[in-house]
């Protein structure tokens, strides 16, 4: 009988106080540029009008980015980079009028799309190991899990467009 104590991943904590903020802005850059092409294919907004909204979201970035990094106390970046948002979108603050209307031209989906592509594909050699390992069974098993997520996404998507469509 084969143990699994061979397919674990190690995975080590990553201390955002050690990253390298200006490697990070230069791809959060080519990020920047990525979501643009999907903004204009999804939404036909051209990179000159969304130009200032995509550079927002830049700047909130790095600012997190830069605040997780050498802030005396630790705070993950994703809550620095949203309370920075939160801030400058609350109402009464100077320019939130024009910053949420500049955002607002950007499709977050768009967005999102591109990243979690990349998610999908960024494998690392372990977790090429555990599938080689693993057997042909493990394709059958995803493959099921795969077809049955999308399925009950279609059914419930269905219902739902049903109910208040």
């Amino acid at each position: 009988m084969q143990t699994t104590e061979h397919l674990k991943l190690d995975i080590e904590p990553v201390d955002e106080r050690g990253i390298r903020v200006g490697e990070t802005m230069l791809l959060l850059l080519i990020a920047c540029v990525i979501g643009g092409v999907a903004n204009y294919v999804s939404t036909g907004v051209g990179a000159a009008e969304a130009f200032p909204g995509m550079a927002i979201l830049y700047v909130c970035s790095v600012l997190g980015l830069m605040l997780a990094r050498f802030m005396p106390f630790y705070l993950p970046s994703v809550a620095w980079v949203s309370l920075i948002a939160i801030v400058i979108t609350i109402p009464g603050v100077p320019g939130s009028e024009w910053v949420v209307a500049q955002v607002g031209k950007i499709n977050f989906l768009s967005l999102a799309t591109p990243a979690l592509a990349y998610g999908g594909l960024a494998l690392s050699s372990k977790e090429f190991a555990i599938a080689r390992t693993s057997g042909w069974k493990i394709v059958i098993v995803a493959i099921c899990v795969m077809l049955g997520t999308y399925l009950g996404s279609v059914v419930i998507a269905d219902l739902t467009l049903r109910m208040f469509g």
